[in-house]
């Protein structure tokens, strides 16, 4: 079984093969782990951390995909399907991916075909 990890680097090294390089979209994550020791975690908190956070965004023309990242038996913590409610609350796509196929899909299905 691979590792969220690992599928994650998939996802990231096929967008950025395929939209970023051609300036069609945006892939980024922002390392959101719990830090070592209380000041750490309070400066962390001040600075913007919220637990919960999609593990990767993809920007694309006109929108904003938030993607929480899971293997085969991987399952959201209580603090991720909060984050999930307030993103489709405010009326941007989430999604939970388990793996490079679908997320292609995703994009795919998310990307504007322009025809000339």
């Amino acid at each position: 079984m691979k590792t969220e990890a690992k599928i994650q680097q998939e996802m990231v090294v096929w967008f950025r093969n395929n939209y970023q390089r051609l300036d069609k979209g945006v892939i980024f994550s922002i390392p959101n782990e719990r830090a070592g020791g209380y000041m750490a975690m309070k400066d962390l908190l001040l600075t913007g951390l919220l637990s919960g956070v999609s593990d990767i965004i993809v920007i694309l023309k006109g929108k904003v995909l938030f993607i929480e990242v899971k293997n085969e038996i991987g399952k959201q913590s209580t603090n991720q399907i909060k984050f999930q409610k307030q993103v489709e609350n405010l009326g941007f796509n989430y999604y939970l991916v388990r793996d490079l196929e679908t997320f292609k899909k995703i994009i795919l299905s998310n990307s504007q075909v322009v025809t000339y």
